[in-house]
């Protein structure tokens, strides 16, 4: 009997050790689930470069319950988002530079996490490439006389420029250096829908489509007048310097002049008139710049 108790005493310390083992290993696990729940992690990759006027805009990605996020190194132009985690912001022209020791952080009572310190650079935006070209080529010339015209032109960044053109006179040189349209018509004839442009490889730009008539001269108009001896007012015109001689192909319309340095005359001779109806008016002028006003006007037919 004494025997058999001793046996009995020993089964009943080794049931009260395997139980508190199992006790052991439950108490582990729940509290490894708990911890596990509660654990925190953040990651993402934020990108360490913006433009100034582009918005700027990370959120990290955390896990774990009841996290809450912070930040360390916050640009001064970026908002943080404590409940996402979010960085976002516009950087103007002034804030360009670089933002150093940027830290997020994800946190909650039992543990936290932080991405790797990181920068931001925010860079000048770059200039806006623009080609641009101007002029106002002359849209007429007589046969025989020289044709020249080179546009304007310029690029925003200085890159250096290629001109171009379409439907270039057969009498014409170009120059792609200059943009230079240049040459002198042997003929008559209507060259249409010629087009300056200008490059710089990305760029470019373009004059609008124009046409080049070119006249054949056919004729001349003698101009006379009576040299005046008095002013408008009536005093007597002592000091006369010469005239002036105005024509074009309307009434409305003499854009072309010649100068007659001499007060003695009393005619001019105009040459190289194309064929139509071409009129004619005649101003005096003084030592001291005072313009008269014009004649009558005569007209003559150019055949």
């Amino acid at each position: 009997m004494h025997i058999v108790k001793i046996f009995s005493g020993r089964r009943a310390r080794l049931a009260a050790l395997c139980g508190l083992l199992t006790l052991a290993v439950a108490f582990d696990a729940g509290a490894y689930s708990h911890w596990h729940r509660y654990q925190v992690s953040i990651s993402g990759t934020p990108s360490t470069s913006d433009v100034a006027g582009q918005v700027y805009n990370f959120t990290p990605t955390a896990t774990g319950s009841q996290v809450t996020f912070s930040i360390s190194g916050q640009p001064s132009w970026a908002s943080f988002d404590k409940t996402t985690g979010r960085l976002t912001g516009t950087p103007g022209s002034t804030n360009a530079g670089t933002y150093s020791n940027i830290v997020i952080s994800a946190a909650n009572a039992y543990s936290s996490a932080s991405l790797a310190p990181f920068s931001i650079t925010v860079t000048a935006p770059q200039p806006t490439d623009v080609a641009s070209i101007s002029g106002q080529p002359a849209t007429a010339v007589n046969v025989g006389t020289a044709y020249s015209f080179t546009p304007n032109a310029s690029d925003s960044v200085g890159k250096p420029l290629t001109f171009a053109i379409q439907n270039q006179p057969s009498w014409a040189s170009f120059s792609t250096l200059t943009g230079q349209l240049s040459g002198t018509p042997a003929s008559a004839g209507t060259y249409s829908n010629i087009v300056i442009s200008v490059s710089d490889g990305t760029a470019q730009a373009s004059l609008p489509a124009f046409s080049i008539a070119v006249n054949q001269i056919s004729g001349s108009a003698t101009i006379t007048w009576t040299p005046p001896v008095a002013n408008v007012d009536g005093t007597a015109l002592t000091n006369l310097a010469g005239y002036r001689v105005y024509y074009g192909p309307d009434t409305s319309n003499l854009t072309q002049s010649v100068q007659v340095t001499n007060v003695s005359a009393s005619s001019y001779t105009v040459s190289n008139l194309t064929s139509g109806t071409w009129y004619f008016g005649v101003t005096a002028y003084t030592t001291a710049g005072t313009e008269s006003p014009l004649s009558n006007l005569a007209s003559k037919a150019v055949n």
